[in-house]
C-alpha cells in the first residue's frame, strides 16, 4: 500500500517514513499542502496522512480537494489541534480518522490497518449508482444533491447518512447504525458530533430545517426517513 504522508515538521515526516516503511509500506512524503496535492495526482497513494497546519495550502483544503475527486481513499488528520470542533471540521470535510498529537507510532499503524481494511471493505459494497431521497436525487460519487435545476453540496458523511437511511427507509434507524454508516470503522463520535452532522444535512437538503420532513427525529432512538 502506497501512503501519501503531508507533513511540515520535517522530523516528523522523517519518523513517520521510516516507522511505516519498515512495515512494509511504500511512502510518498510532502512538506506542505500544495505538493501533497500535487503528488496525490501524480503518485496515486492508496492512503493519505494529513497534518492541518501547513504551509501553501492547509490539511482541510487538501482532504476537501482530494475528497472531491475520490470518495472511498482513507484520509486521516495527524494534528496538534485537539480541539472538539478542528475534530468536527476534519470529519465534516471527509477525512475518516483524526489523530491528535503526539501519537505512538503503534496507534498509528493499528489505526491505518483497520480504516484501510474498513474503507476497501466500504467501497466494494456500494454501487456507483445515484438514489431517490424525498424530491432529491443523490449521486455518492459526486457528494452533490439535485432538486430539480438546483445542485445541493455534500459531504462524505452526509452521503453515507442518507444512504443508510434510504436503504431503511419508514425505519428507525438507530444513533448506532448511523455512526457505523458514516465513519465505517472502530471509531464513535459523541452523540454531538452525530447531531451537528444531521443538523446541517437539514439546512442543506430540507425545505424548512425546523420542520423537517425527509430526516424524522425519533426521540431517544434515533433518526427515520418517511416515505408515504
Amino acid at each position: 500500500m502506497k501512503i501519501l504522508i503531508a507533513e511540515d515538521d520535517a522530523n516528523i515526516r522523517q519518523g513517520l517514513v521510516d516507522a511505516l516503511s519498515r512495515e512494509g509500506y511504500s511512502l510518498i512524503a510532502a512538506p506542505d499542502g500544495r505538493a501533497a496535492l500535487e503528488s496525490y495526482h501524480r503518485d496515486k497513494p492508496d492512503f493519505v496522512l494529513l497534518d492541518i497546519m501547513m504551509p501553501e495550502m492547509d490539511g482541510y483544503t487538501v482532504c476537501r480537494e482530494i475528497r472531491r475527486q475520490n470518495e472511498h481513499i482513507p484520509i486521516v488528520f495527524l494534528s496538534a489541534k485537539d480541539e472538539e470542533i478542528d475534530r468536527v471540521v476534519g470529519l465534516e470535510l471527509g477525512a475518516d480518522d483524526y489523530i491528535s498529537k503526539p501519537f505512538g507510532i503503534h496507534e498509528l499503524r493499528a489505526r491505518i490497518k483497520t480504516i484501510a481494511r474498513r474503507c476497501l471493505n466500504h467501497s466494494a459494497t456500494q454501487p456507483n449508482l445515484s438514489f431517490a431521497f424525498g424530491d432529491l436525487t443523490v449521486f455518492p460519487n459526486e457528494l452533490c444533491a439535485w432538486r430539480g435545476e438546483q445542485k445541493l453540496e455534500l459531504t462524505l458523511r452526509e452521503v453515507r447518512i442518507l444512504s443508510c437511511l434510504e436503504r431503511h427507509q419508514n425505519q428507525v434507524v438507530t444513533r448506532d447504525m448511523l455512526f457505523d454508516a458514516a465513519w465505517g470503522y472502530d471509531y464513535l463520535p459523541n452523540s454531538r458530533t452525530l447531531d451537528q452532522h444531521i443538523s446541517r444535512l437539514r439546512k442543506v437538503i430540507e425545505q424548512d430545517a425546523n420542520q423537517p420532513q425527509l430526516i424524522r427525529t425519533v426521540h431517544g432512538l434515533g433518526y427515520r426517513y418517511q416515505v408515504s
